[in-house]
């Protein structure tokens, strides 16, 4: 066999009457047209009448590779010896990770060990292939396979690694960016120092540089605020697709889901099956409450999209949702640490982590992992909510105050309509924890504000109606509260508390006002008694039965009242303490975002 295969590689030279180029030329013309079985037909050939030029054995792998055919690839440039050849040994490497051999893929790229031990024992030199080879690009495409190969086997650090040191080899190599970018491998530091250590003007002119800069920048720092309008020499890429693209994406991550959406719709008007807008558009329809899916047949289509990508974090965090949805907490939690885990630069695993916690009734691991997500993404209205319903719950009013008029300026400062749930929810739970502080005033002014953005909500008429009880307006607090019952009528905090308003206002209105054009009729002392005045009495408590300790509980801990509460041993002690009843505290209304 030995001598068989001297034989067939000392077919020398080609015959001088043959142009070899011209088949050449065909090889090239047909690859580029797609007619691959015609490109192996005439490649195969090419190499018998070359003797096997590494060029041709190259181009010849190339075709098999196109058509899928990782091992014969495999074994055509191993039979030639040309794995000593750096373009070809990439070529095997990646023929190699096409068929999930990513320990063999490693093995190909990487010629040493952490010992220095070869690895590959070549008994000869590289194989040099002018034709072929470019230093630059065979560097940085064997540091972007390696970071795909890290990445399958789930080892982020370092595929993280190698796709920055991709991006260094080449600048241009936009890939080695979306990996990092698009599954949120870098924090907001790690992106700028990534961009700022960027050698453009190695292999860019100062134009060019600016180019490439304006269009990575599009693709970092997704939470700060939309860019500015481009300048030149970049200011034609505005009505690009990918440009306005991620311009929807900062907009999404800055809560202005109606901006994002036109965005997304201009988008997908021009290019409907642009796969990076997709994930955006059908997230703000979410967001604006346009879904139709149901929790099983989304849950169905989201394993799949698991399965099909394992890296892809968005997916996983709605696969999360869907068990959230159901109150399946355990399941849930368990595709959100999955996210965490592939989207190291993005907050929101971690608050959907943290919700989680919350909803179990650990308090302790929610704050925990709101505080992570707010170190990400410090100026998001969600976290900050979040943070403020967590530190009410441990009694810690000012810090909750803190947290949430910090997120109710956010909210205001972006000028933007969005869901009225979401924020109507942060402005009532802004004016418990007021109440809680004793500023009565500010909790209805933010009670007053949700009701203008999502009218109708008992709960918070029932909120308006207690606060206004607290301030004495009594008749004002009657008429909340009788509208909270009206739009649910079995309100039962409502209705113990309007219970409690009335006794007030009747021990403190007169029955009958009189009338001054009456003439007073004056009776015998001794019809009357010796004292008519009644104007001096006072109610049968010292204290004030609308106080805040009087009618307020402990914390959102606590479930609101239920009516059995209300007509069992509540209201067997009213006679003996007070005409006023021990209303528990309003929970706090906490949305998911």
């Amino acid at each position: 066999m030995a001598e068989m295969a001297e034989e067939f590689e000392g077919v020398g030279a080609s015959p001088e009457s043959v142009d070899l180029e011209k088949f050449r030329r065909v090889v090239r013309s047909y690859i580029e047209r797609h007619h691959y079985k015609a490109a192996i037909f005439w490649a195969d050939k090419v190499v018998s009448l070359s003797g096997g030029a590494p060029a041709d054995v190259y181009w010849l792998a190339q075709t098999y590779f196109s058509t899928k055919q990782y091992h014969r690839a495999i074994l055509l440039l191993n039979g030639h010896k040309l794995f000593r050849n750096p373009t070809c040994r990439y070529l095997m490497a990646l023929c190699h990770y096409e068929v999930g051999e990513f320990h063999a893929a490693l093995d190909m790229l990487e010629r040493t060990d952490n010992n220095n031990i070869s690895r590959i024992k070549a008994d000869r030199e590289p194989v040099s292939v002018p034709e072929i080879d470019d230093t630059m690009s065979t560097e940085c495409s064997t540091h972007l396979l390696k970071g795909y190969i890290y990445e399958a086997s789930d080892n982020r650090a370092l595929a993280a690694e190698s796709f920055r040191a991709a991006i260094q080899a080449d600048p241009m190599c936009y890939e080695a960016i979306h990996a990092l970018t698009q599954h949120h491998m870098l924090t907001v530091k790690e992106e700028k120092d990534l961009l700022s250590s960027l050698p453009l003007s190695q292999s860019c002119s100062e134009a060019e540089s600016a180019i490439v800069l304006a269009v990575y920048e599009t693709r970092v720092n997704k939470y700060s605020s939309p860019s500015e309008p481009l300048t030149q020499p970049a200011a034609p890429l505005a009505s690009n697709a990918d440009f306005i693209t991620a311009q929807a994406e900062k907009l999404y991550y800055n809560c202005n889901f109606a901006q994002c959406y036109r965005l997304t719709q201009e988008v997908l008007k021009k290019d409907p099956y642009h796969t990076g807008c997709l994930p955006i558009h059908v997230s703000c329809l979410v967001e604006l409450k346009q879904s139709n899916s149901k929790n099983e047949q989304a849950r169905r289509y989201l394993s799949k999209a698991t399965a099909l990508d394992r890296v892809f974090g968005p997916a996983w965090i709605a696969y999360g949702h869907s068990f959230a949805a159901e109150n399946e907490h355990d399941q849930a939690m368990a595709a959100y640490f999955k996210a965490a885990q592939l989207m190291k630069g993005c907050h929101l695993p971690l608050l959907y982590i943290g919700m989680e916690y919350g909803l179990t009734n650990n308090p302790k691991f929610a704050e925990k992992f709101f505080k992570e997500a707010l170190e990400i993404a410090p100026e998001d209205p969600f976290v900050l909510h979040e943070l403020g319903v967590v530190a009410f719950s441990n009694q810690e009013y000012v810090s909750a105050d803190v947290y949430l008029r910090r997120a109710v300026a956010l909210v205001e400062e972006s000028g933007v309509v969005v869901v009225p749930e979401k924020w109507a929810a942060l402005l009532n739970n802004l004016a418990h924890n007021c109440r809680k502080l004793q500023k009565y005033e500010e909790a209805l002014h933010f009670h007053q504000q949700a009701l203008r953005l999502c009218p109708g909500v008992s709960s918070t008429y029932s909120a308006l109606g207690l606060v206004q009880s607290l301030l004495g307006d009594y008749e004002a607090a009657v008429v909340a509260l009788h509208k909270a019952l009206s739009l649910h009528r079995d309100d039962t905090t409502a209705t113990t508390l309007l219970t409690t308003v009335m006794e007030q206002l009747m021990t403190q209105t007169p029955a009958f006002q009189g009338d001054d054009n009456v003439p007073q009729l004056d009776l015998p002392s001794e019809l009357v008694g010796t004292d008519t005045n009644t104007s001096d009495i006072t109610p049968a408590s010292a204290e004030d039965p609308l106080s805040d300790t009087n009618l307020l509980g402990s914390s959102i801990g606590q479930p609101v009242m239920h009516s059995s509460d209300v007509g069992g041993d509540s209201l067997s002690h009213t006679e003996s303490q007070s005409s006023a009843l021990i209303i528990e505290d309003m929970v706090m209304d906490d949305q998911s975002p």
